[in-house]
């Protein structure tokens, strides 16, 4: 462990304030480094998904609009195992994210920089950090976001291993996985209901939410409350 990433630990774990390990550690990524928002999301091979904590409301919509859209740099970063670097998102061509980047332009965020969150071949999520200015992150600041990266690392890690095997995962982390399983599940009822696969299901669901412009999670939800129902027909393109 570097002597960064130690500091950084330390402070975490010194803390006072009543704020999870999560969101502190979003908080001090946010002060030391110049960026508008910072964002922590779980993403591991057992298919756990979700964003554990944000600094903003923005920054949380934007983590969570990719698991809505299925698109975006979390999920490029996490899959390919690199981090995804994008000081001027005017530049960034528009096949690479059809419908993400137009959201990221009109929530104001100019340059994205995501770190993938690995432990050897032990994929854990990834930590995001927005600006809403372009511009390329200098040497000693991509060393210190690398930092943050390696000490969430640590918290998702420290937090996992006090909960017993088989028990799921620590608190400050179920509302992350709760989201995902609430998306698979209401996944399984819209291909009942629509007689479509779960592929087909899932697509529905997501154009779903990306036209009402909410998260995935809440459309979800309505349709596990039984406040949202789909038949047969139902086009995922709208």
């Amino acid at each position: 462990m570097s002597p960064r990433v130690q500091q950084i630990v330390t402070t975490l774990f010194e803390s006072d304030r009543g704020d999870t390990l999560p969101e502190l550690l979003c908080e001090e990524c946010l002060r030391a480094l110049p960026v508008s928002g910072v964002g922590l999301a779980l993403m591991t091979d057992e298919g756990h998904q979700g964003v554990v904590a944000a600094t903003n409301g923005p920054a949380r919509l934007l983590e969570e609009l990719q698991y809505t859209l299925g698109e975006g740099p979390c999920l490029d970063a996490s899959r390919e195992g690199r981090p995804v670097l994008q000081p001027d998102l005017a530049q960034t061509g528009p096949g690479r994210w059809p419908i993400f980047g137009p959201a990221m332009h009109d929530a104001g965020v100019a340059a994205i920089f995501v770190i993938p969150l690995q432990v050897g071949a032990i994929r854990l999520g990834v930590l995001s950090l927005y600006r809403d200015t372009s511009g390329s992150l200098d040497r000693e600041q991509l060393a210190d976001a690398l930092a943050f990266a390696d000490a969430a690392a640590i918290v998702l890690l420290h937090l996992q291993d006090q909960v017993e095997p088989g028990e799921g995962l620590h608190p400050q982390l179920v509302d992350a996985s709760g989201s995902q399983a609430e998306i698979h599940q209401s996944t399984g009822f819209i291909a009942v209901q629509a007689a479509v696969g779960l592929t087909e299901a899932l697509l529905i669901l997501r154009a779903r939410a990306f036209s009402e412009n909410r998260p995935i999670v809440d459309v979800a939800r309505d349709v596990l409350a039984r406040k949202l129902k789909f038949h047969s027909g139902d086009d995922p393109r709208g």
